[in-house]
C-alpha cells in the first residue's frame, strides 16, 4: 500500500511540476509594477491556454511571496472567479519598447473593495483581508529586488453611490499621495483606469461623478494619467470585462505609462 502511494505521487508530481522561482535580474533592470483597485483590476476574464504560457522577462510575486513566470490568473482576492486581467498585456506592450528589462507585477487588487478601505487598517469582511495594508506589506517586500515604476489603479464601482461618490476625488488625491510617501516613490506614475461602459447598465449621476474623478486626476496630480475604456465589452454579467477586453485594457494601460515616461 505505501509502494502504491508512492508511486501515485511520483507519478502526480511528473505531470504537474510546481513553478519553480525565477532567477531575478539586477535591481536596476527588474522594474516592478503594483496593481491595485477590485475586481476589474484584479481581473474576471476566462483564461484561455495561451494565459496560461508565461512571457520572457515578465514575472508576478505571489501570494507566498515568492517570483514566478506571470501566468493567469495573476490575483488570488477571489480564487474561485479570479481570472484574466489586464497585467500581462500591459508587462508585454511594455517591453515592446524596453528590451533591456524585466517586469515585475505585484497584484493586490480586491474585488469589491472601496476606497474607504483602502487606509491603514481597514478590515473587508467579503475577502478578510486589510487591502491597504496587505498591498503595502507586498509591495514593499518585493521592493527589495527591484524599483518601482508605476502603480496602476482600477477602481470606482463600489463608491458609486449617493453620499460616497461626492467625497472620492478627494480620497483618491489622497490615496496617491499615501503611496508614493509609504513607498518612498515620490512621484511614481499612477495610471487610473475606466469604469466599463455597457449601454445594457447606464450610468447613474453618482458613478459619472467618480468616473470624473479620474478623467480630471492629472489636473491635480502630478506624473499621473488616465485610460479610456470606450468600445470594450462585458462578459455577459454587465460588471466586468471580458478577457479580450481586459488584454485591450492593458495595453492602453501601457500606452499611458509609456506616454508619461517619454
Amino acid at each position: 500500500m505505501h509502494r502504491i502511494a508512492t508511486l501515485v505521487l511520483f507519478f502526480v508530481a511528473a505531470v504537474c511540476p510546481a513553478a519553480e522561482s525565477a532567477t531575478l535580474p539586477s535591481e536596476k533592470d527588474f522594474h516592478l509594477y503594483l496593481l491595485v483597485g477590485q475586481s476589474n483590476m484584479a481581473g474576471r476574464g476566462k483564461a484561455t491556454s495561451a494565459d496560461k504560457k508565461p512571457f520572457d522577462r515578465v514575472l508576478m510575486y505571489t501570494k507566498e511571496g515568492e517570483w514566478k513566470p506571470a501566468t493567469a490568473p495573476l490575483h488570488f482576492d477571489k480564487p474561485k472567479i479570479v481570472g484574466v486581467g489586464i497585467g500581462r498585456s500591459f508587462a508585454k506592450k511594455v517591453l515592446g519598447e524596453r528590451k533591456d528589462i524585466t517586469i515585475g507585477l505585484i497584484p493586490c487588487a480586491v474585488g469589491g473593495s472601496p476606497i474607504d478601505s483602502w487606509t491603514e487598517g481597514a478590515f473587508y469582511k467579503p475577502t478578510k483581508s486589510h487591502p491597504w495594508d496587505d498591498a503595502l506589506r507586498r509591495a514593499k517586500a518585493a521592493l527589495k529586488t527591484g524599483r518601482l515604476k508605476g502603480i496602476l489603479w482600477h477602481q470606482g464601482e463600489s463608491d458609486s453611490k449617493p453620499g460616497l461618490a461626492q467625497a472620492y476625488a478627494k480620497k483618491l488625491h489622497a490615496l496617491v499621495a499615501r503611496f508614493r510617501k509609504e513607498l518612498k516613490a515620490k512621484n511614481v506614475p499612477f495610471i487610473a483606469g475606466q469604469m466599463g461602459q455597457f449601454e445594457e447598465r447606464p450610468w447613474s449621476d453618482d458613478k459619472k461623478l467618480v468616473d470624473q474623478a479620474h478623467q480630471d486626476l492629472s489636473k491635480h496630480v502630478s506624473n499621473s494619467a488616465f485610460v479610456s475604456s470606450d468600445g470594450l465589452k462585458h462578459k455577459g454579467d454587465k460588471v466586468h470585462f471580458d478577457a479580450d477586453s481586459y488584454r485591450e485594457l492593458g495595453r492602453r494601460y501601457a500606452d499611458a505609462y509609456l506616454q508619461l515616461v517619454k
